[in-house]
Formats: C-alpha cells, structure tokens, sequence
C-alpha cells in the first residue's frame, strides 16, 4: 500500500493536508476535538469542515478560524507547551519534529538561533491546529504503515505581505524547509505553498518523485485551499495499490585494462559495499585490440559521488562515464522465509519474491540458504534448488 500527496497545481497548506485526509476517512469530529484542544493553550481556533467544489472537484475544506490572538512564543517555550498536550506519544513526536523544520528554516533566513526563534509568522494557535491535525489524521488512517510519496510542489509567484515586508513567492522559510524537494513555479501570481504545509509534507513523505509511479488508485481524497483561481485549487492525496515501483539511477562506467582479475574481484565486492546498488564487469576488446573490462555500476543519486571517490582510488583511472537519471522499472519485492523439509530434515530458507499487478512473478531461494541445505544433506546444489523451489507454497 501507498500513498501519493501531489501538489503539483493548489500546492499546499496544512489545512489542506488535513481536508484531504478527511476525505479519506479521517473522523472529522475528533479530528476538531483535538485540534480544538491542541491550540487552546495558544490561543482559541474554532475548526469546522465542508463539502465545497472547486472548478469541478468535490473535496474537503478544514476552516481553521483563529477566535483570540496568539501571543508570541519562543521556540523552547512553544516546544514545551506542545509536549505538555494529553495526547498520543507519537503524535507528539512527529509534530514537534514538523515544528523543528519550520523554527530551524526560520533561524537560517533571519540570521538568529534557534532558542530566539518565534511563530508569528505562522501564526500559532492556527499552525498548531493544522499540524496537530494532520499529525492526528496520519496516524488515524495508519498512513505509518505505509510509503509515502511526495509529488513536485507548486509554489506560485509574485510578492507577498509579511511580517518582515513584502517578499518573494516562494517565501524564504518555504525554500529552506523544501530543500532537497521537486518544485515548480506558478502556476499564478500568488502564494500555494505555506511554512506550515511544506513541513509536514516533507516530514510525512518517504520518498519524493518527479512523476506518478506505476499504481493502482483505491481512494482519492481532495483538500481545498481558500483561494478561489481558474483552476481547482486543491490538494490531492492518493490511496493506491502498488503494481511497481519507479527508481532513478545514475550509470557510472569505466574501461579496465591494468587489472588483475582478483584486483577485479576485490573492486566488485568493495563497490557493493559502499552502496552500488549493482556491478557489472564485461570482457571487451579496447583500442589497439587490448583486451579489457568494462565496470558498469549503478548507483543511487545520494551515493553517486562517493561511489565515484571509491572508483577514482581503487582503480587509478583517468575517466569516468556518468549517465545520470537513468529510469529503471522496478518489481515490487519482498523477502519471505519459510520452513522447508529437504532429505527428512526442516530447513529455514529465505525466498525474494516478485510481484507485478498483485501477482508473483519470480520466488528465488536466497543462494546461501540452498548452498548451506546442500552442503548439509551431500546433495547436489542443483537438486537442492529444483526442491526448495517447487515446495514454495
């Protein structure tokens, strides 16, 4: 199971969030309880829920509505008086994690440290009805148990009014907090993405993709904003079965012709060890008929540099190809073990088992557990193998 936020037109907000989870199933009563409750000790919000349509797309709008002004409260303070909430650990946790993001983002913007930093720029009492509300809705919906994928972020444009004057579209905390993520501009002259809502996308996403993987959707839920454009502004969350999974990867290649097969050898299991998530050597014929290798690794982008560092030391080499963002289709896998009765002895094996579509597609015994069942019984690998693999229930 998966879930898909995509942002890509109304951006985000946590209100958002939250009026999208509702549509989902989250229980909108509690959910008010809690947020209710959640920003009393900083100023009163009253919080109600509706079906709107915008542009032609049915969804949920949160209205948190702030009753009494929030003071100001300093990070450690605001931190202690969240701790302090009568509610679930983990709900805690998270939403002071998300709080991190928006206090740490704002103390790198304006020069200052992290103990003088405040949220009267979010607003308080409203920023932790949102956060608190979406944190709740998450765990409601058991969203823990699953992967979370963030799609590109619109962030619109132009100028907004502040409490530190006029400032660009997106706002700076709002690039600080999305570091690291896909965003696009527009799509007008307006602000679609919050502090608020930035930080709990990042802290609630897994995974962040360029593009819609490989699924099968179960349910839609579709959070409205406030503003009204000529296009739906809402915020769209995805309930999906995965059918597989979609990887980037970089491709770094070489040509070998100084070293000994076990230097070769040696360089293959080093690789892997410092996080290529495959090697491959091929024998071929190099400049001046020499007879060489070429060392193909593929490697996730976060570990690309240091597996270039690892390749220009062991090896020596003068050039390193790199063909970046290399898409790969991958087969949703998992790894099953089972008991498996082989010569009239029990043996634990361990299978990697394929799926595409919900169905599998390959159950391979893992080799050490054949070679060890092998080695045990005096039967050949082969057989062992042929056994182990038709006993697969």
């Amino acid at each position: 199971m998966a879930i898909i936020i995509d942002p890509q037109t109304g951006g985000i907000a946590g209100n958002m969030i939250i009026g999208a989870l509702v549509d989902l199933g989250a229980d909108e009563n509690k959910l008010k309880e809690i947020m209710e409750y959640a920003a009393s000790g900083f100023g009163k919000v009253e919080v109600s829920f509706e079906k709107i349509v915008k542009k032609g797309i049915s969804s949920t709008y949160c209205h948190v509505e702030m009753v009494e002004k929030s003071p100001v409260f300093h990070f450690n303070e605001f931190i202690e008086k969240i701790e302090s909430l009568d509610l679930d650990k983990k709900i805690i946790e998270m939403s002071v994690r998300i709080f991190k993001r928006i206090a740490i983002a704002e103390s790198k913007v304006h020069g200052s440290s992290l103990e003088k930093v405040h949220f009267h720029e979010v607003g308080a009492s409203d920023a932790v009805a949102d956060v608190i509300g979406a944190v709740y809705a998450y765990f409601d919906l058991n969203l823990d148990s699953h992967e979370i994928i963030g799609l590109p972020m619109a962030l619109g444009g132009g100028r907004v009014k502040t409490a530190h004057g006029i400032l660009p579209v997106p706002a700076p905390a709002v690039v600080e907090i999305l570091k690291g993520a896909n965003c696009l501009g527009g799509p007008v002259d307006s602000e679609l993405a919050t502090p608020t809502g930035s930080a709990i996308y990042m802290e609630f996403c897994n995974t962040l993709e360029e593009f819609l993987p490989s699924i099968s959707p179960l349910a839609i839920g579709y959070g409205a904003g406030m503003k009204d454009f000529d296009f739906p502004n809402v915020l769209r969350i995805i309930k999906t079965e995965e059918i597989g999974e979609g990887d980037q990867v970089d491709v770094i290649e070489t040509n070998i012709d100084h070293l000994t097969g076990e230097e070769i050898g040696y360089l293959f299991d080093k690789l892997l060890e410092e996080g290529a998530r495959d090697v491959s050597v091929t024998p071929i014929i190099m400049k001046k008929n020499r007879q060489g290798s070429l060392l193909k690794v593929i490697s996730k982008r976060e570990v690309r540099e240091h597996i270039i560092d690892v390749m220009f030391k062991e090896i020596g080499t003068l050039g390193i190809r790199i063909a970046p963002n290399t898409h790969r289709g991958i087969a949703k896998r998992e790894f099953v073990k089972k008991e498996v009765e082989v010569a009239n002895e029990t043996f634990e094996v361990t299978f990697k088992v394929g799926y595409f579509n919900n169905q599998i597609i390959s159950k391979r015994p893992e080799f050490e557990d054949i070679k060890k069942i092998a080695e045990k019984t005096n039967l050949p690998l082969k057989e062992v193998n042929s056994i182990v693999s038709d006993k697969y229930d």
